[in-house]
């Protein structure tokens, strides 16, 4: 008996630690703190959840379900990647980001979803609510009944593009939801979520979100911003062909969504030997809702303390420290700047570029390269030089500038 007592000793403290270990994981967090999440993409197995199943203001990641639904439609034939869309004055008129083409200018669906989801234009995702379903109004009820479809019990939506707007909600178990879903029904798409940048005449606009091209196996998602949800990201990466999909919400700088993404992506993919004393969260649709309003980060984010104006692209934790870091873990103990590094500008035929501009009836044509969805690069045959046409030229300068949704 008593050569069975250190034995039975250990037992107890492995048990206390384990339980220790539970209260910690499944603790309830104030509602003012960040929503975190990481789960599997292929059988949705949670891996971590803070804050999950609280409501949350989406902003730009509502493009997410602009993209999907406009897809399936493309998917289901009710029109094409090449469906010419035009930039109503409603379109013309929301805030920025956005591309800021006059109203009667034409593009193509495809050109409007590149523009939407690396740029986070607000315009572009009118244009494509519009195209697709009539009007903001029509548009957004195709959202929701989709969103009703995948199990999205959290989400309703009043615009496509995530600017502010009463009732405009969901939360970080849905926004995983709406990513598996992405991927597993839109896999001929899925290149829309993961081009590194646009280029139009000079200008070349890199994707807000930061991992692309910086933390190893990072292929997707989408960022967002409102004064009221704070910087939120909904990031996927890949390694040994295990996809994980990290969501972040109500983080206090676009620098810092991508560090806590890439810190929860790390954990996601690193060896654990203690993995089997944390408890099992279940699968990401099997979260329970919590019912609560959504926490408004206003002051936080947008208040008078701050040394300048919240916005997405948000490069400073960056540049502070070097610049030259990969979003990644050694084996050295690293601060969270050293996981980010610059990424180099984009090459030449890396994203889209802008083909040329022709006036057809007094409007305005604008036309970008598609990427190869397998190389993500242009397809050049028979389209001339990538350079806008003089006439029209001003149409790409009035890129307006400003804070995403």
């Amino acid at each position: 008996m008593h050569a069975l007592r250190p034995l039975l000793r250990k037992s107890l403290f492995n048990l206390f630690a384990a339980t220790l270990a539970c209260a910690a994981l499944l603790a309830p967090r104030g509602a003012s703190a960040e929503a975190l999440l990481l789960i599997e993409a292929d059988t949705g197995k949670v891996l971590q959840a803070d804050n999950a199943t609280i409501p949350w203001y989406p902003a730009s990641v509502t493009k997410i379900m602009t993209a999907y639904v406009t897809l399936r439609a493309v998917k289901d034939g009710r029109l094409t990647l090449d469906t010419l869309l035009t930039v109503s004055p409603t379109a013309a008129s929301q805030s920025p980001s956005k591309m800021g083409f006059r109203p009667g200018t034409q593009l193509t669906v495809d050109n409007a979803l590149k523009m939407m989801m690396v740029k986070s234009a607000n315009d572009m995702a009118v244009v494509l609510a519009e195209g697709v379903g009539g009007s903001i109004d029509g548009f957004s009820a195709m959202m929701n009944d989709t969103a009703k479809k995948l199990g999205m019990t959290q989400t309703s939506y009043v615009n496509p593009n995530g600017l502010p707007a009463d009732g405009q909600i969901t939360s970080a178990r849905d926004l995983a939801i709406l990513a598996r879903s992405f991927l597993r029904d839109l896999p001929e798409y899925e290149y829309f979520v993961h081009i590194p940048a646009i280029r139009f005449g000079k200008r070349t606009t890199g994707n807000f979100n930061k991992l692309i091209g910086r933390y190893p196996g990072a292929d997707g998602f989408k960022t967002g911003f409102i004064c009221a949800s704070g910087y939120n990201l909904v990031a996927s990466a890949t390694r040994n062909g295990r996809r994980l999909i990290a969501v972040v919400l109500g983080a206090n700088s676009g620098t810092a969504r991508a560090v806590k993404a890439a810190q929860l992506l790390e954990r996601g993919f690193s060896q654990d030997n203690l993995t089997w004393l944390r408890p099992s969260l279940g699968t990401v649709d099997n979260l329970v809702p919590v019912d609560a309003s959504p926490p408004n980060l206003r002051d936080e984010m947008c208040g008078g303390h701050r040394k300048r104006p919240a916005s997405d692209d948000d490069d400073a934790l960056i540049a502070a420290n070097g610049g030259n870091q990969r979003i990644g873990l050694g084996h050295r103990r690293r601060s969270p700047g050293d996981l980010l590094h610059r990424r180099p500008p984009a090459a030449p035929d890396e994203g889209l570029r802008a083909d040329g501009l022709s006036s057809r009836g007094g409007r305005a044509r604008a036309g970008l390269y598609r990427p190869d969805p397998h190389r993500h690069r242009p397809d050049r045959g028979g389209r001339g030089r990538c350079r806008p046409a003089g006439h029209v030229k001003a149409a790409w300068q009035e890129v307006a500038r400003g804070q995403e949704a």
